[in-house]
C-alpha cells in the first residue's frame, strides 16, 4: 500500500460537513485514512471575491494506482455536489493529490506532487501539522522547510466551529 497526503477544502454550504462526507467517502473507495489535520480557515489567493475556505490534509493508506485515485476522487467530489463552472472558484469540496508515495508523475490529467504545494500555506499549515517532517520528492525539502520558505503570506488559522 502507498502512503498518501490529500488536500480538502471548501466554501459552499456547511463546509466542515462537506469535508468530513469527503473524509467519510474516501473508505468507500479503497483509501483508508489515518491522520487528519485540524481544520483550518483559509482567505482565497487566487479568485479572491468569494467566501473563505475550510481546508485540512490527510494521510492515508491506498493500492489505488494514481490514476483510478484521481478518478475516486474526482467521483466523490461529483457526488458532493462539486460543479467545475468557474476556474479557481467556490466550490462544495476540492480534494487535491499532494504526494503519491515518492512518485513524481507529470501528465496532462495528473501532476503529482501537486506542482503548487509549496506556494499555498493553506495547504502547508495542514500539512505540517501532521507530516511536518514528509519530504517533497521533487524539491527534497520537508514540509516544515517548505512552509518556512513559502512567499505566500495569506492568512491560515485554526477554525474552531461556532456553537
Amino acid at each position: 500500500m502507498e502512503r498518501i497526503y490529500l488536500s480538502l477544502g471548501s466554501n459552499m454550504g456547511d463546509r466542515a460537513a462537506n469535508i468530513a462526507r469527503a473524509i467519510a467517502a474516501l473508505g468507500e473507495r479503497g483509501i483508508r485514512v489515518t491522520r487528519e489535520s485540524s481544520l483550518y480557515e483559509t482567505e482565497p489567493v487566487e479568485l479572491r471575491e468569494q467566501d473563505w475556505f475550510l481546508n485540512s490534509v490527510i494521510e492515508g493508506k491506498t493500492e489505488l494506482e494514481p490514476e483510478t485515485l484521481m478518478k475516486e476522487l474526482l467521483a466523490i467530489e461529483r457526488s458532493l455536489g462539486r460543479e467545475r463552472r468557474v476556474p479557481k472558484g467556490p466550490r462544495a469540496i476540492d480534494i487535491d493529490v499532494l504526494f503519491y508515495g515518492d512518485r513524481v508523475i507529470r501528465e496532462p490529467d495528473i501532476e503529482i506532487p501537486h506542482p503548487r504545494l509549496s506556494q499555498r500555506r493553506f495547504v502547508l499549515v495542514p500539512f505540517a501539522e501532521i507530516a511536518p517532517d514528509a519530504r517533497h520528492p521533487v524539491l527534497g525539502k520537508t514540509i516544515a522547510e517548505l512552509l518556512a520558505e513559502t512567499p505566500d503570506r495569506s492568512e491560515v488559522r485554526r477554525w474552531k466551529a461556532r456553537v
